[in-house]
């Protein structure tokens, strides 16, 4: 049951009574504290713990109560691993045999809560996220709210008065931990308690810094058991513990209940503070002296206010004034030297909330008597500067209290480094390299190790390191004050000079050898640099000045005096790379330079704690620049005179190489293109295939697993295995994808995606084969180009070209081009642009992707190319063409076709060049024109003619002098010139040569053309040259050339320049028919007929090679082939076909006989062997006829059909060979 009593001040206490047993009041001094047990479930735990404890705990109680929850339990039920029930013994401050006279309550406080802690019961409070083996949180008990007495646990859910929001950060401030009443509470309360009662009749509040002695050693030892003891963090309890105790110093005193009230539900340091008596500044400070908690200290000050914290800091200087001893300047000048090397800590909630509670406190008392407002923190969290000002004047006040060397080491230590960091130093200092700062960290612990009387000389070397890292890391945001800086100098100076004599003396010594002894003169040495940076560059009065110069001369003359200090503290050899892998092993300050300098260094590697660390910590290795470094690493030492094993060799490549698996695409690159620039083309596997077991059977079922399944859904997976092998070796890799792109039908595009993921391959090999082409080029050319044994794999590789140009982007990886359009015009197009090159015509096909597919880029790319040396090459490959049958049949490797697609490429080349004409300067332009033009000079004159837009405003177009003689040509734009080959009688030669040149032109000289319609005998001379000149041409035009020639015949048709007769050699019967509407067709046919007599004629029949008869006859037929299109459409669409005139089907099948007579009779003037496109276009035309002949099934129509189908078949019987003549014959049978 509770009960409640009176403590020796008049306040309540709950205890929790024996069953029967009345109450109890204890009769020591507790200061207004209470305490009451949980429930009978945490009653009963206390029991399992207890025992028989129950001599000592009922003094004073007056019955068989005990204290404590619940209190009682069996006999001999002890603690755990105590038989019997014995009890632990008390620290050694505490009376002996027990408590003794202090017994009562206090006893019970400790002993509960240690009998607890032994049974492996404690309530302590569990964290966020706590695991399994955490006990669980005990319940509250809430009191009645009248009573100033808080329970024995903390509520952690009832809600506030102020609402929601007010009950949410009430819960969050009990979630911070050490706020609950616990176990190390109930130490804590002990330990003042046993304090307040050694301190009898004075109240601690009254402690002054001589009675410490004899009363403060219960808290110390509170504080250190609690320290001790705890499972986890200890640090972080006594800090716990400590801002429980600064809280209660800075806690005002309520006023009222109502004020206890208040203060109880939001005051989240009211509750446990009420466990403490009411205490002063004196107890504090001398408890952190007692702990040597300077770091502490000064973490704790800095979190408070502005206000508080230099007021906590003006108590503390008080307080080291009053009775200074040998302690309190070693203490203060600790606290000095913390608060240099402090940062802050912004991130931790339990400072927050101990700077929100402190900023409360200033306000006054009725604060807590309304919801308080929530506190937005002061983003300006104590100045360092003023703070340092006080330090300062406090180390004047205490100059003649120091008088160990050591000591005096120390504060000339703190001044020099506090005047370096935050008087000399630039605002925003370069930080030291990485080697300069794990070197300054090597000699520091260096000296610890070598210095037994350091506080970390016993330390582990992670403990060290850390402390060292805060030693050697000063930084400062801001300035001391002017006037606080001069001060300071002249302090410095007064100090050597009276402190100067008797610590060189002892650096000089063998005593020196300290960390004190070291730190003064690093200090003073980076002193003296920046001082002499100070002077000459900052702006100083001549008073100013003379102190300065004073100064380091009086610093100079020292460390000359003591140069042998910092020359004897050279740093163990292999400390330093221990220190660098604790760095790592703990991710403490700068560990990521730590894993550059532990990747490069070549004498670490392949050591035991260099592979574990390695394995450790793996995943701070997945950076590219990391994983270079290692394989640089790993490489090195493996081709030295080193003895590696091999299993071990092995394993840290398989470690590097998984880094290099974990990274990102782009990272992946990073790393490739280190390797490529490294170690070139065959990357990894020149130095390590000794330790790359299965690469070649890696890199075969990777790529068969490839070509099974290309898409785009595998295509991620795809680029990761492929990541593996570039990097191993890469030309063996890229190779074998650039062979499966051509050769594996359809699989070019996503080997191409594949490659596209590795932008890093585009790169130049100085030492390479060519060292002018890029890596990706040279894999093509030496792989697939002019290897190709199908036309497919062409058509695949020109596509593959496209892709590595232009990359198709799959969704959620990142591509780039691995082909210029330039590089691929220059590699694969320039040097193959000749007509007796195999590979011209997959050059030319190239050369217009590339154009077409580019033409939209915003740069100009093409001027990178030479526009004007590539035009020119264009231009000579057409030249050749004008004497193509002339050259032996190994030297014309690209058809007459491949023509028109060198013309199509020359137009676009030449629209694009001048469409960017205004890239070039005006100067470079002419330059340019002029050296082409005088270049074409060279060539044949309808080579320069194609180029006529590209030079007009420039230069006249140049032609045969006998043009002129059948053309009107201006001489403004024309010109003529004497050309071999062109004498009289040869204008119409030139105009012809002049129309297949493009239709504008062709339009152009029909428009220009002199011919007299009126006389008969000029239009019939016109029409014989018109033959002649049309075989003379015909034989060396391309297909586009010759269409133009065909629409230009039309053209002289319908203007009645062109005089065709048609002669009665394939009519049997004069025809009453209208073949008005086929009169061009038929006279087409004609001319067509005469032409090709006159090219076999005696004279003629030599011009051409086989392969020439070839090309003209497939023109014809090209032509014939149109001339039935076009009688088909006149005959379906004329007005005729709608029943307006007479239907024009027998005309019709008359022009399908005349022009199947012409066709056989060119055919039996030809060699057999050039005949075949004319028999096809024979059947085709006899298909017409029959197909056309069913739709008029008259008695006249079918007498006619007899008659002519004896008269075709009397054609036919002439042609060979036999088969084609019998085939005709059956054909013409079937009508």
């Amino acid at each position: 049951m509770l009960v409640r009593g009176r403590s020796g001040e008049g306040h309540s206490v709950w205890v929790n009574c024996e069953r029967g047993t009345p109450g109890v009041t204890e009769q020591g001094s507790m200061q207004g504290q209470g305490w009451s047990s949980t429930d009978q479930d945490s009653g009963s735990r206390a029991r399992q713990g207890t025992g028989q404890m129950r001599g000592r705990e009922q003094q004073g109680t007056g019955g068989d109560g005990a204290w404590g929850p619940g209190a009682g339990g069996a006999e001999g039920e002890g603690r755990a691993g105590q038989p019997g029930g014995r009890e632990a013994p008390a620290p050694a401050c505490w009376p002996a045999g027990g408590l003794g006279p202090i017994g009562g309550a206090a006893g019970s406080l400790v002993r509960i809560a240690r009998a607890r802690r032994a049974a492996g019961r404690v309530c302590r409070p569990r964290a966020a996220g706590a695991g399994t083996g955490a006990v669980p949180e005990a319940r509250p008990i809430v009191p009645p709210p009248a009573l100033p007495i808080v329970p024995w646990r903390l509520r952690r859910a009832r809600p506030c008065g102020g609402g929601a929001a007010r009950a949410a950060a009430s819960v969050a401030a009990m979630d911070l931990g050490p706020l609950n009443i616990c176990e190390e509470m109930t130490i804590l309360h002990g330990g003042f308690l046993l304090a307040e009662q050694l301190f009898r009749p004075k109240a601690l509040a009254e402690l002054t810094k001589s009675d410490w002695e004899h009363v403060g050693r219960p808290i110390v030892e509170a504080l250190r058991e609690i320290s001790s003891t705890a499972c986890s963090q200890p640090f972080a309890w006594k800090k716990k513990a400590l801002i429980i105790i600064w809280a209660k110093v800075l806690q005002p005193y309520p006023v009222t209940p109502s004020d206890t009230e208040t203060r109880w539900q939001e005051d989240v340091f009211f509750s446990v503070g009420n466990m403490i008596p009411t205490i002063n500044h004196t107890v504090l400070f001398e408890l952190l002296k007692s702990l040597e908690a300077s770091g502490l200290f000064i973490q704790l000050l800095m979190a408070l206010p502005t206000t508080i914290c230099r007021a906590e800091l003006e108590h503390f200087l008080e307080h080291m004034m009053i009775d200074t001893s040998s302690k309190d300047v070693a203490f203060f000048l600790d606290v000095w030297w913390e608060m240099m090397k402090h940062k802050g800590n912004q991130q931790d909630p339990l400072l927050s909330q101990f700077r929100t509670m402190a900023h409360k406190y200033l306000s006054s008392t009725d604060e807590f008597s309304h919801p308080p407002k929530r506190f937005k923190s002061d983003p300006d969290v104590c100045p360092t500067m003023p703070l340092l000002a006080m330090l300062l004047t406090g180390l004047k006040q205490i100059q003649n209290r120091i008088l160990c060397p050591g000591m005096k080491c120390c504060a000339l230590a703190n001044l020099a480094d506090m005047l370096t960091v935050f008087a000399l130093m630039e605002d925003d200092p370069q930080e030291v390299s990485a080697t300069v700062y794990l070197d300054k960290l090597a000699t520091v612990i260096s000296v610890w190790n070598s210095d037994t009387q350091n506080p970390y000389h016993q330390q582990a070397l992670a403990e060290k390191v850390k402390e060292a890292e805060r030693d050697v890391s000063l930084s400062s945001l801001a300035k001391l004050p002017s006037e606080t800086i001069f001060v300071g100098f002249e302090f410095l100076r007064s100090l050597l000079r009276e402190w100067g004599e008797e610590l060189q003396t002892m650096l000089n010594s063998s005593q020196g050898t300290n960390y004190d002894s070291y730190r003064l003169c690093d200090s003073l040495t980076s002193f003296s640099q920046n001082l002499k940076l100070y002077l000459n560059t900052t702006g100083l009065s001549k008073e100013e000045r003379q102190v300065v110069s004073e100064l380091a001369e009086c610093v100079e003359d020292f460390l000359r005096k003591t140069n042998r200090v910092l020359k004897n503290k050279g740093f163990e050899q292999d400390i330093t790379a221990s220190i660098a892998m604790a760095i790592i092993e703990q991710k403490m300050d700068r560990h990521m330079e730590m894993c550059y300098i532990f990747a490069s260094e070549k004498q670490w590697a392949f050591s035991d704690e260099w592979l574990a660390c390695l394995v450790n910590n793996q995943a701070l290795f997945r950076e590219p620049d990391l994983v270079l470094k290692l394989l640089e690493t790993v490489i090195e030492v493996s081709t030295t005179d080193r003895a590696i094993p091999e299993p071990q060799l092995k394993q840290v490549i398989n470690l590097i190489l998984e880094c290099y698996a974990d990274l990102s695409l782009p990272d992946k690159n990073k790393v490739l293109s280190g390797v490529l620039l490294s170690w070139g083309r065959k990357g990894l596997s020149e130095k390590l295939l000794a330790y790359l077991e299965g690469f070649q059977e890696d890199l075969n079922t990777t790529f068969n697993q490839l070509a099974q399944s290309a898409s785009e859904q595998g295509l991620a997976k795809a680029v990761a295995s492929v990541a593996r092998l570039v990097i191993l070796h890469p030309e063996m890799t890229v190779k074998k994808m650039c062979s499966m792109a051509v050769v594996n039908l359809g699989t070019h595009k996503f080997l191409a995606q594949i490659l596209t993921a590795f932008p890093a391959l585009r790169f130049t090999e100085e030492q390479g084969p060519d060292p002018s082409i890029t890596f990706m080029v040279s894999c093509l050319k030496e792989t697939v180009w002019t290897k190709f044994s199908t036309p497919k794999e062409e058509k695949q590789f020109l596509e593959l070209l496209g892709y590595l140009v232009r990359p198709v982007k799959p969704q959620g990886i990142p591509v780039a081009a691995l082909l210029e359009p330039d590089e691929v015009l220059k590699e694969f197009v320039l040097p193959f642009l000749m007509l007796d090159v195999e590979e011209v015509d997959l050059s030319l096909k190239i050369f217009i992707q590339t154009l077409e597919a580019n033409a939209c880029l915003e740069e100009y790319w093409l001027q990178t190319c030479s526009p004007f040396p590539l035009i020119f090459s264009l231009c000579q490959l057409l030249d050749c063409f004008s004497k193509y049958w002339q050259l032996p049949k190994e030297k014309r490797c690209l058809s007459l076709d491949g023509k028109d697609l060198v013309i199509h490429i020359l137009e676009l080349l030449c629209e694009t060049v001048l469409a960017n004409a205004k890239t070039f300067s005006p100067d470079t332009w002419i330059k340019s024109l002029s050296w082409l033009h005088r270049k074409l000079e060279q060539l044949d004159w309808t080579v320069g003619l194609r180029l006529k837009n590209f030079f007009e405003g420039h230069f006249k177009c140049e032609v045969p002098a006998t043009l002129f003689e059948i053309c009107k040509l201006s001489e403004d734009e024309w010109t003529s010139q004497a050309h071999p080959g062109y004498g009289p009688g040869t204008g119409l030669l030139a105009w012809m040569e002049c129309c297949y040149i493009s239709s504008s032109i062709s339009e152009r000289m029909l428009s220009l053309l002199v011919v007299d319609v009126g006389n008969p005998e000029e239009v019939r001379l016109f029409s014989k040259g018109f033959l002649v000149a049309l075989v003379q041409v015909m034989p060396w035009c391309s297909p586009q050339e010759w269409q133009y020639l065909y629409q230009l015949t039309r053209r002289l048709l319908e203007k009645q320049l062109l005089h065709v007769p048609y002669s009665l050699e394939y009519i049997q019967f004069v025809p009453l028919l209208n073949l008005k509407p086929f009169a061009q067709e038929l006279q087409l046919s004609v001319l067509f007929l005469r032409a090709f007599q006159f090219l076999c004629s005696q004279s003629c029949r030599n011009w051409l090679p086989m392969e020439g008869w070839s090309h003209v006859v497939k023109l014809l037929c090209g032509s014939l082939t149109n001339l039935l299109d076009s009688v088909r459409l006149i005959q379906s669409v004329g007005p005729w076909a709608q029943g307006q005139e007479q239907d024009l089907t027998q005309e019709t099948l008359f022009f399908y006989t005349q022009v199947f007579c012409h066709v056989l009779h060119i055919m039996a003037m030809l060699h057999q062997e050039v005949c075949e496109p004319l028999y096809v276009l024979a059947l085709e035309i006899l298909t017409c006829y029959e197909t056309l002949s069913k739709t008029n099934p008259s008695v006249s129509s079918l007498l006619q059909k007899v008659n002519e189908q004896r008269f075709l078949k009397s054609i036919a019987e002439n042609i060979s060979p036999e088969e084609w003549r019998q085939t005709l014959l059956q054909k013409i049978s079937n009508f």
